[in-house]
Order: structure tokens, then sequence, then C-alpha cells
């Protein structure tokens, strides 16, 4: 599945074996700047991320949302769906017209 985000919303899943983050790759960038590079595009590293992500759910699996510009994070659920209704709910996306016939 692709999924078209701001750079600074990162999507990370929990599971048994740890943490995974999603890989990302630049749809248009003016910045020649690695856009993986958490610490230097935000202030934060992913340590400091998985500890917010902690807090919020005690570490249960599935997937979460990190808006790294406000510092707000979500847990999501355990199906990858769950992350299009919770970026839908924090206003990240629009419903795709065609899903709705």
């Amino acid at each position: 599945m692709t999924v078209v985000l701001p750079d600074y919303i990162r999507i990370i899943e929990r599971k048994h074996k740890g943490w995974l983050f999603k890989a990302m790759k630049p749809f248009s960038t003016y910045l020649n700047v690695d856009i993986n590079d958490l610490e230097l595009l935000y202030g934060i590293n992913k340590h400091q991320i998985l500890v917010e992500l902690f807090r919020i759910s005690s570490g249960k699996l599935g997937y979460y949302i990190a808006d790294l510009r406000r510092k707000q994070y979500y847990y999501c659920g355990v199906e990858a769906e769950m992350v299009k209704q919770k970026l839908l709910e924090i206003g990240i996306g629009r419903v795709d017209p065609m899903e709705r016939i």
C-alpha cells in the first residue's frame, strides 16, 4: 500500500520483536536533506519517539502515528486500515470520492 503523507507524519508498527519505523521516501522536496534524519529536522530521535509511544498505550502491538512537528502521538490499532481512519480523524487526507460508490 502506498500512502502520501506530510514529511512530519511517521507511521510506526509495534510487533512482537520490536518497533518498526515504516520507510519514507520523498514524493517531492526542495530540501537537500535526508527526510529520515529526525534529529536534524525535528529535534527528536527514535528512542524519544518510542518512549512517547509506549506512554500512550503501554507498548500494545499495532500501528502508531507520530506527528513530529506538533509532538503528538496516536495509537491506531492492530489493523493497517485503522491508520487511514486515524489520519482522517487528525485532519490528514480525505476520503476518496470513488470509495463512496
